[in-house]
């Protein structure tokens, strides 16, 4: 009967949401404190999952979303208890949302708050409807992304252990990019091969496209070329069932990548270049960056000095277009002098491309501080979680 409860509290919450989605954030805001028929847990809960789906795109929205749902949690019926865990659930999504608009220290303060909440209601022990390990995954997120690797796979176990089956697929996909970005790829194929059945039976469409680009761009930095290309066919497929341009166009990245480490040289630099054009075409300079850096690798191992300098000096121009932070436009003018001198070498700009990579998600994060994986990333902000 509980169950059932919960279930009819989330389709009516659903279909709430259908009508206050279509108001104006002036018009929701007012909703939010005038309607007591918006005061529902359901609904918080619900518009804690829109904040979470708006941060693939839209911080601002994400944050704007999280902060609405804290207050449906602190209007809503029943006891101090109760609204004291509803409270902390909500925080933990507004944390999310300071997260991916780059404010970590915002982030974590807001995740000491939201634990306070949760754990001063009995959320750690009380039977309810909301996910306690929502809050650990979220958490594992925020740890990721200040580099402190083995928090964040700290948070991703205790999140499998309160998880139900049909999301341990999901986190062992995100226990996997973290163990990547630690620079263990062994380890983060072997959670990937163990999600696989699981996202493979439940997962959803987007969930199945990350995990086989993921393996895929694990199998490239551990040199296994071959079992990586296996893969591709199924990936185009899945990327086409999205329909999503980006998608397509990472999946072409891989296709260079593997047709490099196969040899086809030819091959993969018309397809790098081609994504460098894609890239720049789409306002995404820091992608259309690091796809140069992988044709200038090639170009550096078949001796085309010339052409890597055009290369090192339009990537110049796309990060400061970009207004790409200090560190990393630094460090590409160290390439740049490197190739004016001729002491460029394919080894070099390994080493930039995976610094670029990393740097991406660190703007404090120097050259020569970055670990060893050069494997392409997904954008950030594409990251759901």
């Amino acid at each position: 009967a509980r169950l059932r409860r919960t279930e009819q509290a989330r389709r009516h919450a659903g279909c709430l949401w259908e009508a206050f989605r279509r108001c104006t954030p002036a018009k929701q805001q007012q909703l939010v404190e005038t309607s007591p028929e918006f005061h529902a847990w359901a609904f918080a809960e619900r518009l804690c999952g829109e904040s979470e789906r708006a941060a693939a795109d839209d911080a601002a929205r994400a944050l704007r979303l999280a902060r609405l749902a804290m207050r449906v949690a602190e209007l809503a019926p029943g006891d101090d208890a109760w609204r004291s865990v509803l409270q902390g659930y909500c925080w933990g999504f507004v944390a999310n949302a300071q997260r991916v608009g780059n404010d970590l220290r915002g982030a974590a303060t807001s995740f000491g708050g939201a634990w306070r909440l949760w754990r001063a209601g009995g959320g750690d022990t009380a039977s309810g409807p909301l996910a306690r390990w929502r809050m650990l995954d979220l958490e594992a997120s925020l740890y990721r992304d200040r580099r402190q690797f083995a928090a964040a796979l700290e948070s991703l176990e205790a999140a499998m252990r309160v998880a139900p089956e049909q999301a341990r697929g999901r986190i062992l996909l995100k226990k996997a990019g973290i163990q990547e970005q630690a620079g263990d790829a062994r380890s983060a194929l072997a959670s990937l091969q163990e999600a696989t059945p699981l996202l493979d039976a439940a997962g959803a469409p987007r969930d199945r496209f990350g995990l086989r680009f993921n393996t895929v761009v694990l199998l490239c930095h551990l040199g296994r070329y071959g079992a990586a290309e296996e893969l591709l066919p199924e990936l185009g497929e899945l990327a086409a069932e999205l329909d999503n341009h980006l998608d397509l166009l990472r999946c072409l990245w891989l296709t260079a990548r593997v047709a490099g480490g196969l040899r086809r040289r030819d091959q993969a630099r018309t397809a790098f270049e081609q994504l460098r054009v894609e890239f720049a075409d789409s306002d995404l300079g820091y992608d259309a960056a690091l796809v140069s850096m992988e044709l200038a690798i090639l170009q550096l191992e078949d001796g085309r000095i010339a052409e890597v300098a055009a290369l090192a000096e339009q990537m110049v121009c796309m990060f400061k277009a970009q207004e790409v932070h200090r560190e990393a436009l630094a460090a590409l003018r160290l390439f740049c002098q490197a190739v004016e001198r001729g002491s460029a070498t394919p080894d070099l700009a390994r080493r930039m491309l995976d610094y670029l990579n990393r740097a991406r998600r660190d703007p404090r994060l120097r050259f020569g501080e970055a670990g060893a994986s050069s494997a392409p990333h997904e954008r950030r902000n594409a990251d759901r979680g």
